[in-house]
């Protein structure tokens, strides 16, 4: 079984550098996506209110023999549960779901900017941080501006930004952001959905060159970028396949190769406007 390494975020708490996503994946398939990512070695768990199978999540967390204080667990606030009351109770309900006393990592999903609520819903988290229901909290597709405005007025900068990242959205300008602010960035479909980036010829050079897959490959290069990265698989044979990124490195030609593929294009909604 393969041990995934951790980074440390700015409270202390340590996180699997790579963990496993359930989006798009039903509460059945939920139960035996995750149970196989666990028997794989996966300790880091990401789910969200929105993906309407936190229940299926908590039955294969709670099911699974291990210890729950060795698994690191994600959930996320929906955008119509902003605003400080609505949050707490949205959060009280998601615990409900998974059937556990806290969650290590809770995310605001989308700023919904055009609300104007993040900051009294980010105070919301403050609150559940410090009763210690989460670990940690953080947000995730906030842009600088957003992670500037909690920084200045609010008194818990995130642990985390969770945003869209691939080899073809690179997001200098977020992940500087995150550097300044000692935020970590955390990247969700960190393989481009399965929308073309695997079929690239550049990283499909480097996966012959590595003898791996296309799809280790850039999850190598998230982890050599220093993000954290959450792919998702229902599939048995990739979920094991994604986890099995550390016994190679890519070197410099790779990581070049890499670098040139960025062309802005991202894949989900612009966060500035979604919402």
């Amino acid at each position: 079984m393969t041990k995934v390494p951790t980074i440390t975020l700015n409270n202390g708490v340590e996180m699997p550098r790579l963990g496993f996503g359930v989006w798009q994946v039903s509460d059945e398939e939920a139960v035996r996506a995750v149970t196989t990512a666990v028997e794989a070695g996966y300790r880091s768990i990401d789910t969200a209110a929105a993906y309407e199978n936190e229940t299926g999540t908590g039955q294969a967390v709670a099911a699974s023999g291990v210890p729950r204080e060795e698994l690191f667990l994600t959930t996320k606030l929906w955008n119509n549960d902003h605003g400080y009351d609505n949050a707490l109770r949205a959060f009280d309900a998601s615990l409900a779901r998974l059937g556990t006393d806290y969650v290590d990592l809770y995310l605001i999903h989308w700023p919904v900017p055009r609300r104007d609520t993040y900051v009294d819903t980010w105070r919301a988290l403050e609150k559940i941080l410090a009763e210690g229901r989460a670990r940690a909290i953080g947000v995730s597709n906030f842009l600088p501006a957003h992670l500037d405005r909690l920084a200045d007025e609010t008194s818990v900068v995130p642990a985390v930004n969770q945003i869209e990242l691939h080899p073809q959205l690179q997001q200098a300008e977020a992940r500087a952001a995150h550097r300044r602010l000692g935020v970590v960035t955390e990247a969700w479909s960190p393989l481009g959905q399965g929308k073309g980036l695997l079929t690239v010829p550049a990283v499909a050079a480097v996966a012959r060159k590595h003898d791996r897959t296309p799809a280790q490959v850039v999850l190598r290069w998230h982890l050599q970028s220093g993000h954290v990265a959450i792919p998702k698989s229902v599939t048995p044979s990739r979920i094991r396949e994604n986890i099995d990124i550390f016994g190679f490195e890519l070197d410099d030609e790779d990581l070049a190769a890499f670098a040139a593929l960025d062309e802005g294009r991202r894949l989900g909604p612009d966060p500035a406007e979604f919402g």
